[in-house]
């Protein structure tokens, strides 16, 4: 088994409904296939690099799974076939991967308690912690000049 990624950009004005039946039929094809869905990761809108199909905007959609080549040749068959799929990529992430090993990938991915995301805003914040103290010494600095200038007067 191997662990592969597919990114693919659906069209961005179609309904909810029919958006989560395209990823519905995505996870089908994954299980149909004797594959392991790791993560279905919305995107969402955004700007494309150039206009596909007279559209210039995006619904990202990234899918990690284990599969085999026959898992991925299905898959992107059914994204070809889709009107809904305006661009899609697969990529090979790693080569023989058990099973257990990305159930496992899979748990661990549930348990983070913290995201990235959240993980990078925290030293932001301790700066700007930092910044405040700058400001209280700043204006400690600034009363010390007014009261220099009252001396002088």
């Amino acid at each position: 088994m191997r662990k592969y990624e597919t990114v693919f950009i659906s069209d961005p004005d179609i309904q909810d409904q029919t958006r989560s039946d395209l990823f519905d039929k995505i996870r089908n094809i994954i299980t149909k296939e004797n594959g392991f869905l790791l993560n279905l990761d919305e995107w969402g809108n955004k700007k494309l690099s150039y206009e596909i199909r007279k559209k210039l905007r995006g619904y990202y959609v990234c899918a990690t799974y284990g599969g085999t080549g026959d898992l991925v040749k299905e898959l992107e068959r059914n994204l070809r076939l889709s009107d809904d799929v305006m661009k899609f990529m697969t990529i090979l992430l790693s080569d023989n991967v058990t099973l257990e090993q990305l159930e496992k990938e899979a748990e661990e991915a549930k348990l983070k308690p913290v995201p990235a995301e959240d993980a990078e805003k925290t030293p932001v914040e301790d700066v700007a912690g930092d910044d405040d103290a700058d400001d209280n010494d700043a204006s400690e600095e600034d009363k010390e000049v007014d009261d220099t200038e009252e001396e002088s007067d």
